[in-house]
């Protein structure tokens, strides 16, 4: 766990904003697995401040509904949800109609540093892979995503696809050992960039679409089949 996270030191707020922005960015990269419990001594060891901001933070976490409540006390914490298949699905499908949008527009007015970004973040997760190093590729996944958005240059869509990924961030991470090694969706990526760097919304607009629901139908058949054992 205290190698999971870490507090990026910031002159923007205060201490519980900089552990709010360190456990969403975690949180973002599926560094927390469903039902991992975050106890607030371990997370504050992490960020290596006191327990308040820390508690404030994951409070923060709790009312928007991105973690649950966990124990009492200074041991307590919040727990990461267990999302069934139905609500995963839903959180898909509402990336689904988000983020292709964002992608779209982002074709249109992405700068050049933009595109260089995105792409420097695509072979990033190449490389991790080729590195075997999961927490790398996690970052980088998030960064090649958000980066797309970001440049689509729309705060309000950004902050609705940003609580979309918090709710379903843990669980896409379920994926992973079957996709990682094969670089599954990377296709997918690789399509989106090229239609990027060539201004075409339509196209990179589908690549992004088709990556989101590869996942959505492989998660959700696990979620289903988990559930059926259970």
């Amino acid at each position: 766990m205290t190698q999971k996270i870490r507090l990026k030191k910031s002159e923007e707020g205060g201490l519980g904003d900089q552990a709010y922005a360190a456990l969403k960015t975690a949180l973002l990269a599926g560094r927390y697995a469903p039902g991992e419990k975050l106890v607030l001594r371990t997370v504050a060891e992490a960020l290596d401040i006191s327990l308040t901001p820390v508690r404030d933070a994951i409070n923060r976490l709790i009312a928007e509904k991105i973690l649950d409540r966990g124990g009492i006390g200074q041991g307590g914490g919040a727990t990461v949800p267990l999302i069934d298949a139905s609500q995963f699905n839903q959180l898909m499908i509402v990336r689904a109609s988000l983020e292709p949008l964002a992608t779209s527009v982002a074709a249109g007015i992405a700068s050049t540093k933009a595109l260089d970004d995105i792409e420097q973040h695509l072979q990033d997760m190449k490389n991790s892979v080729e590195k075997n190093r999961l927490d790398q590729y996690l970052d980088a996944h998030h960064r090649f995503h958000f980066s797309i958005y970001k440049a689509a240059q729309m705060p309000i869509i950004l902050e609705m696809i940003e609580s979309a990924w918090l709710r379903c961030g843990p669980t896409l991470t379920l994926a992973l050992p079957e996709y990682i090694p094969s670089l599954k969706r990377y296709p997918f990526h690789l399509t989106a960039l090229k239609a990027l760097r060539k201004k075409n919304p339509e196209q990179a607009a589908a690549a992004i679409r088709a990556d989101i629901e590869s996942a959505r139908t492989d998660i959700v058949a696990m979620l289903v089949t988990d559930a059926a054992v259970r």
